[in-house]
């Protein structure tokens, strides 16, 4: 079992092979400095503990690649923070190896690719991945500007494909996909514009505003989606009897939010709203409030999902809101290790000296993976773990996961399995500067809320 992290021209690279005889080969050569551009030495080390992987019954089979894309630096590196951590859990989960349904159990190595933030880059590592590492399953996570172009690439090489944390729509519109079809290789799971805009506004009713919403939907794969006048965000608000008031496509990393901020004032918006990154969203918030722009309500979908971006902005945080696809709060349990969200929270919190993030659910891709090698009986042929993964219907700490059911809320179209999302809105925390409680659950009722949405306090 092994695993790399590639970080384009800085790279820092870790090696485990495990071997089930007990014998441990090579020498641990250290690392270099990542950030400094150096390339970063090759150890070998003994894995975890064996958390049920794999079994000591069957022959051992072959080294299984697994290849998996994340944005670990530039402005969506806040959606990668927790994948270190949860590429470390899944090789202790397989440290013994993985036992498939050919019988055998094999080794289990992954290989870490960096997107920086950059569509073209997700598609280009993608492609080195399954032609240069040979790679028999892409995992990949993080916005409609990583998960679209992972999952194309890996459509037009027939390579199986395993991706969360996009937008349904962005994902499978956004790639063309035909309802009637569905594609091949690609399967996906995370929640829509449609669950979101529902519980966004189920927020909002339960406060009296003018339902003016101020939109920042950004010149990009998620602000183009969210965007949509079908498939979108504005029917769902329009049916709600809320006015949309259109900042316009905006380029991510504007500097100045002059022209938006005053179109919002002029038209009175009690409520903004919106996707954008966590940097675009700090300059933009520090603006509004210094040219006098001050809502009732801000629920900001990206921007709004991490903790480090709510510290970035200091007391003027407070009671802002987003999305919240996943918390220790959630009702769920790992297939892997049999935890809980509370345990899974805790234990990340243990092991980094940080709060938890919702990225944590990406650790939900592996469950999948995992649970389809297990019923794979040739790891050989990709068109057989493609059939395993597509047959797949298990619980994970995100909930239930399968593609193959008749309901259209848990499977609306081919290929997309939706995951839970409920409101959330960051109040002053007890162990850290803020806490993110469930707000609203009207979409998702199986998780349970924490209290209800406050307006902004100035």
């Amino acid at each position: 079992m092994a695993s790399e992290y590639d970080m384009g021209k800085s790279r820092l690279t870790t090696r485990r092979d495990f071997l089930r005889t007990g014998v441990l080969a090579g020498a641990a050569l250290g690392l270099g400095g990542a950030l400094a551009g150096s390339l970063g030495a090759c150890g070998t080390t003994s894995a975890g503990s064996d958390s049920g992987g794999g079994s000591s019954s069957g022959a051992e089979g072959r080294e299984i690649k697994i290849g998996f894309v994340t944005p670990l630096t530039g402005p969506l590196a806040s959606f990668g923070i927790p994948d270190a951590w949860c590429v470390k859990q899944w090789e202790a989960a397989v440290a013994n190896g993985l036992e498939c349904g050919d019988g055998q159990v094999h080794p289990i190595k992954f290989i870490v690719k960096d997107t920086q933030s950059d569509t073209n880059r997700a598609a280009q590592v993608t492609g080195d991945l399954i032609t240069n590492d040979g790679c028999d399953i892409i995992m990949a996570a993080s916005t409609a500007d990583t998960v679209p172009p992972v999952a194309d690439t890996c459509e037009a090489m027939q390579e199986p494909c395993v991706t969360n944390d996009c937008p349904w729509q962005a994902y499978f519109f956004g790639r063309n996909g035909d309802p009637a079809k569905g594609f091949e290789w690609t399967y996906h799971s995370w929640w829509g514009l449609e669950g979101i805009t529902a519980t966004f506004v189920s927020m909002w009713d339960s406060l009296k505003t003018n339902k003016k919403v101020a939109e920042m939907w950004p010149n990009d794969g998620d602000g183009l989606a969210w965007a949509d006048a079908e498939k979108g965000q504005p029917p769902v608000l329009k049916a709600g009897g809320y006015t949309i008031i259109d900042g316009g496509r905006y380029q991510d990393l504007t500097d100045d939010y002059t022209p938006q901020i005053a179109k919002f004032k002029a038209a009175g918006a009690d409520i903004l709203s919106g996707v954008m990154l966590p940097p675009d969203f700090t300059n933009f918030w520090k603006q509004s409030l210094q040219q006098g722009f001050n809502p009732m309500i801000a629920t900001v979908g990206k921007a709004l999902l991490f903790p480090q971006s709510l510290e970035a902005l200091g007391d003027i945080g407070y009671n802002l809101s987003s999305e919240c696809w996943w918390s220790p709060n959630h009702p769920f349990k790992s297939s892997l290790t049999g935890q809980t969200c509370r345990e899974v929270a805790d234990q990340y919190e243990k092991d980094n000296n940080a709060q938890w993030t919702q990225p944590i659910l990406h650790y939900a891709i592996f469950e999948v993976v995992a649970d389809a090698l297990k019923r794979t009986t040739n790891v050989d042929d990709k068109a057989v773990i493609r059939d395993a993964i597509a047959a797949t219907d298990m619980q994970t700490i995100g909930g239930q996961i399968t593609w193959s059911s008749s309901d259209k809320k848990l499977n609306p179209v081919p290929n997309v399995c939706t995951t839970p999302i409920t409101g959330g809105q960051w109040v002053k925390g007890e162990k850290y500067p803020y806490d993110l409680v469930v707000v609203n659950n009207s979409y998702s009722p199986e998780v349970p809320t924490q209290g209800e949405l406050q307006p902004i306090a100035y």
